[in-house]
Formats: structure tokens, sequence, C-alpha cells
């Protein structure tokens, strides 16, 4: 029995993890359902994938970077007024998509595995007193 051959990224051709990718993307299969259908190994393959060659931004979700470069090395010009919107803009955008996934993501795991999970409220603030 072939069974423990290991496979390696190489093994899966850009094609099928664009499709992956889209799938996964557009909601109709999660990662781990992903991984479980096309038979992928490794727990993280997906993700991988997911961050390699989807839509989604994962270096500005507090992931790894893009961008290799050491954000310490080169001080950054003052930005316009005009260019700040814009950043704080692109950042709440991303800031939304991502508490939309993670919704995605909480109500899987209602859903598919039955985890009862307390709701926060969201309506103070969330500063600390010390």
């Amino acid at each position: 029995m072939d069974r423990g051959i290991k496979r390696t990224q190489r093994d899966y051709t850009l094609a099928f993890k664009l499709a992956v990718v889209d799938e996964v993307e557009k909601g109709e299969l999660t990662y781990k359902q992903a991984q479980r259908r096309y038979g992928i190994q490794g727990r993280s393959t997906v993700l991988v994938w997911l961050r390699k060659h989807g839509r989604q931004d994962w270096g500005r979700l507090g992931g790894t970077s893009k961008r290799r470069s050491d954000p310490v090395s080169k001080p950054e010009q003052p930005m316009s007024p005009e260019q700040r919107i814009k950043q704080l803009e692109t950042e709440l955008k991303q800031a939304s998509e991502k508490a939309q996934l993670l919704e995605a993501m909480l109500d899987v795991i209602r859903k598919e595995y039955g985890v009862k999970l307390p709701k926060k409220h969201s309506g103070g603030s969330s500063s600390k007193g010390g």
C-alpha cells in the first residue's frame, strides 16, 4: 500500500491550488473540508495556498508580510492627509473583511461541530482599568 507516501507542495499543480483557493474563498468549502475532500496532506497546506494565491491580503491581518523588508531600517515619509485617509479606509475595509471571515468561521464551528460559543457584548470601550 502507498498510504505512507508524503506529498509536497510541488506535487499539486498551480491550477489545482487556485481551484481549491477559489472554492474556499467563495465559501463553498472550509479549508479543512477542502483538505479532506481532495486528500491534501498537512494541516496548513490549504492555508499556505490561501495566503500565497488568494485575494485576501494576509500580511495586513497579523501574519507574515508579503514584503520581506525590515520596516525598522527605512523611516517612512510623512503622509499627506489624503494619503492617511486612504490608508485608514483601506485598513478599515480589511478589518471589516477580517471580522466577516471570523464570524463565518464561528458560524461553521457552531453549525458543523455543535460548539456553543458565548457571544461577547460589544457595547462599551475595551480599555482595561488598572
